[in-house]
Formats: structure tokens, sequence, C-alpha cells
């Protein structure tokens, strides 16, 4: 069954600039489940590209090595549906590459909207971004490794998402749970 509608939405999962423990700027490293399952909910999802983004060379090659291999390796006839979901990830260095390349590719200037585990400051719920999002335009959905996003990062933003909480006052969700949990309340039937 198509969906009734397909949001102008791409997704970034940033490994820099993102925060430590200590709250010291960091680049994070890659992992490959992040990968596996952050595609495979962006292709459920309807999200047009997802992009990692690390401006580390041996964490690029990794990623390309890991998409080669379900893309076009052998990986890509042992699972096509693997394939399929991992043929949305884009490699970037930078979230400024990310927009210069999804406005070459036609999509426009995207406006920037940013997750965080942390409350404090003006956010918008997903009720807010999912009407936004029928109402038209490109949306980029950035994701924090590690710690989550530089406060310079989030300031940078055109929007702040309102944190997900839970029953309890545990808050450290997996990031690939954080997005499917997100694109489920944004553009889930």
């Amino acid at each position: 069954m198509k969906p009734s509608y397909r949001p102008d939405l791409y997704l970034t999962l940033i490994h820099h600039p993102v925060v430590n423990k200590g709250g010291d700027t960091i680049a994070s490293s890659v992992t490959n489940l992040d990968l596996h399952d952050i595609a495979r909910a962006s292709r459920t999802y309807g999200v047009r590209a997802f992009y990692v983004v690390t401006p580390l060379e041996d964490q690029k090659k990794l990623v390309e090595r890991i998409v080669d291999h379900w893309v076009s390796g052998a990986g890509a006839a042992y699972n096509p549906m693997r394939r399929e979901a991992l043929e949305l990830i884009r490699i970037a260095r930078s979230a400024e590459a990310v927009y210069e390349d999804i406005r070459r590719r036609g999509g426009g200037i995207p406006k920037s909207v940013v997750t965080t585990a942390q409350s404090g400051g003006p956010t918008i719920s997903c009720g807010e971004l999912r009407g936004m999002l029928r109402s038209g335009g490109p949306y980029l959905l950035n994701f924090g490794t590690a710690w989550g996003l530089s406060k310079e990062f989030i300031s940078g933003a055109d929007y702040v998402l309102e944190p997900i909480k839970g029953n309890t006052d545990y808050n450290h969700l997996p990031v690939r749970s954080a997005v499917s949990i997100i694109l489920d309340r944004l553009v889930g039937r």
C-alpha cells in the first residue's frame, strides 16, 4: 500500500559536532547498527535521503564499505530489502555539505530541525512539525550521536524538536530508537 503522501524530509546522523559525557565537542565513531537501522526506518517512513555526517576519513571509508557491500556487493543479492534501505545513505563531511547536496539535487534549501534529549528553551512538538511537513517544503531532521549535538549546532537550527520523554527519569535512548519513534510521530499513519 502506498502512503497518502511522502514528506519532503531528509535526515542526518551527525557525528561532528557532538559532545562527549564531559560536554567537550568531539567527532564520534560510526556504528554499523545505526546505519542499518536508521536506513531501514528512513525507507519505511519515506525519508528522501539519510546523510551520515563525519569529517573523519576513516569513518567515511567505513560507511562506504558497509554501503557498498549491501548496495552493490554480495549483500545486495542476499538481502534486496536491505539494499533498498541502504541506498538512501549519503556521506557528507559537514552539515553545510548536506544542505549543498540537497540544493544541488533540486530539493531546495531545507529548514533545519534538531533533536535533543535535553529540556529547556523553545521547542516545537512533533504534532506541529507534522503539520509543517504536510504543508510542504523541505525539512532536514538532525540527530546527534555520542551525548548529543553541540550547543552551537542546536543554536543554528530553525527549530528544536521537543525531547522524547518516557515514563521514568531515565533519559538515554539509543539514537536509532529515537529516530524510529520520532519518524513514527511525524509521518506514521
